[in-house]
């Protein structure tokens, strides 16, 4: 597949805009690892080649063990996460897909178990963030790896 439009190029404020927000989100209150199982998670359930590709290598720089990056799709029948872990994926996936009758207490109070107010709000700030990084990327079919150098991710050393 090729890609349909460059939206930077199309769009370079708002593209700016967008970047100065995921960056702010990197630097809140939840942990990089976690932040990364995130994106990975919302990427893979909407489809997003290019953030896929980008966050399983950006993980792997980041000290990520690849068996667990494989088991991110399966995270439910999977031994290697802890329960904040999971309950950031719950949330994730919650969120990426929102229920008919809105997110369920049961998910919401798991989710509180495990992370502070101020944790939860930048949490759901990252999967909003991830989403519309996503969606832009699926709607123009941005190639995969074809920013790891802008971004350094041939650094990680997968092929």
């Amino acid at each position: 597949m090729t890609q349909r439009i460059n939206y930077i190029q199309q769009s370079p404020e708002l593209f700016r805009k967008f970047v100065a927000f995921g960056i702010a989100v990197k630097e809140s209150s939840v942990e990089t690892s976690i932040c990364e199982l995130v994106s990975l998670r919302a990427s893979q359930m909407n489809g997003c080649g290019f953030c896929v590709d980008m966050h399983v290598k950006q993980a792997k720089i980041d000290g990520e063990r690849e068996l667990r990056l494989h088991h991110v799709a399966v995270w439910r029948e999977s031994t290697l996460f802890s329960p904040r872990e999971r309950a950031a994926l719950a949330w994730t996936e919650v969120l990426t897909k929102l229920p008919e009758d809105g997110v369920p207490d049961a998910i919401f109070e798991r989710v509180r178990t495990q992370f502070s107010e101020k944790e939860l709000s930048d949490l759901t700030f990252h999967v909003m963030a991830i989403n519309g990084w996503n969606r832009a990327n699926v709607a123009f079919r941005t190639v995969p790896g074809s920013s790891d150098a802008a971004f350094g991710l041939q650094n990680a050393n997968l092929a």
